[in-house]
């Protein structure tokens, strides 16, 4: 069974960086979920899906699987790319677009 080694995205609640750097460590499905016919529920029968450890770091996360020999693969995370804005940038004189209202 393979782990997946990640750090897991921000929900879109999240505005700051508190708790952006834990790692998580979950182990990849076996078999499909399957749908319950009567009442339509989804269950597996792979109870290792549902082991997430969380880590403070990718580090530490490696060492956990290297110890208790578990396969695992780490996805590293991409980070946005973002340029600083500021409000007042709307009304700089050197504006290249004029201000439309």
């Amino acid at each position: 069974m393979v782990a997946r080694i990640s750090c897991p995205s921000k929900n879109a609640m999240q505005s700051g960086q508190a708790k952006a750097d834990n790692w998580l460590l979950e182990y990849e499905r076996e078999t499909p979920k399957t749908r319950e016919p009567l009442m339509g529920y989804t269950s597996t029968t792979d109870m290792q899906a549902q082991v997430k450890l969380r880590f403070p770091s990718k580090e530490a996360a490696v060492e956990y699987a290297e110890r208790n020999n578990i396969a695992y693969r780490v996805i590293e995370a991409k980070k946005a790319k973002r340029r600083k804005v500021s409000y007042s940038e709307n009304f700089a004189s050197n504006r290249h677009m004029p201000w439309t209202h």
